[in-house]
């Protein structure tokens, strides 16, 4: 299954209208793991990231500068993964949640991390941050 990339329109607790864009089923090789076996070797890990952000407060006009574009998420992801082992999934994930809510447009973030090579199937961890929360 390949990636998938998307944006909808949510509300917040409050009834404020919310724009969404996701990241879905990204896999990547990843270093990380707390077993000795986990050392030294990569695993794929798939990343699934929903960030709920405010309407553009100006006009979009096309112009990829005036939104949060998908690619803010995935080097993201990569930059944190290129730094080296990472013991817990969970740390994955608060990094790429800090990540994600940094964005000025941010308000919500949801992440799924999934290591696929840990048997019998996949096993991981979903956060939720909020903006007000980091």
């Amino acid at each position: 299954m390949g990636q998938r990339l998307g944006h909808i329109s949510t509300t917040s607790g409050t009834g404020e209208i919310l724009d969404r864009i996701f990241v879905h089923d990204y896999v990547l090789e990843v270093e990380i793991g707390v077993h000795h076996n986990e050392k030294g070797v990569t695993q794929r890990v798939r990343f699934s990231v929903d960030i709920d952000i405010l309407p553009n407060p100006e006009e979009l006009d096309d112009d990829i500068d005036r939104t949060l574009d998908y690619d803010y998420v995935i080097n993201g992801i990569k930059a944190i993964i290129s730094h080296g082992h990472i013991n817990l999934v969970e740390t994955l994930a608060e990094e790429v949640a800090q990540h994600c809510i940094a964005h000025p447009r941010a308000e919500r973030v949801e992440v799924v991390i999934e290591k696929l090579d840990k048997d019998p199937g996949a096993v991981g961890v979903q956060i939720v941050r909020r903006k007000q929360e980091s």
